[in-house]
């Protein structure tokens, strides 16, 4: 009885050590910040996306009206949304967190 005790009080530990470890995650763990340059693309009924000064496409998603500007300079902090889909299929689909024009 006493190594089913020890078993059980371990799993309880090792579980709680993997829950501690994801409350501590923070938000702004998947944020970036970079520059770049929004563009209106024309296909898909037409939208707005930002081609980055790191040669990247992202898709964003609650990107602010007066924002939607094609060729305005910007810089954003936004996180990565990997496990979302878009019918856009352009670049990579980010939140935007923060905004500012250049």
């Amino acid at each position: 009885m006493r190594c089913t005790r020890q078993k059980t009080l371990l799993i309880i530990a090792i579980i709680a050590t993997l829950l501690h470890g994801e409350s501590c995650k923070t938000e702004n763990d998947d944020t970036f910040v970079t520059t770049g340059t929004i563009v209106f693309l024309s296909f898909e009924g037409g939208f707005y996306g930002i081609k980055g000064d790191d040669g990247k496409n992202y898709d964003p998603m609650g990107l602010p009206l007066e924002f939607q500007k094609d060729g305005l300079r910007v810089r954003f902090e936004a996180k990565e949304l990997p496990d979302r889909a878009s019918f856009h299929m352009w670049g990579r689909i980010v939140e935007i967190k923060q905004i500012e024009k250049l």
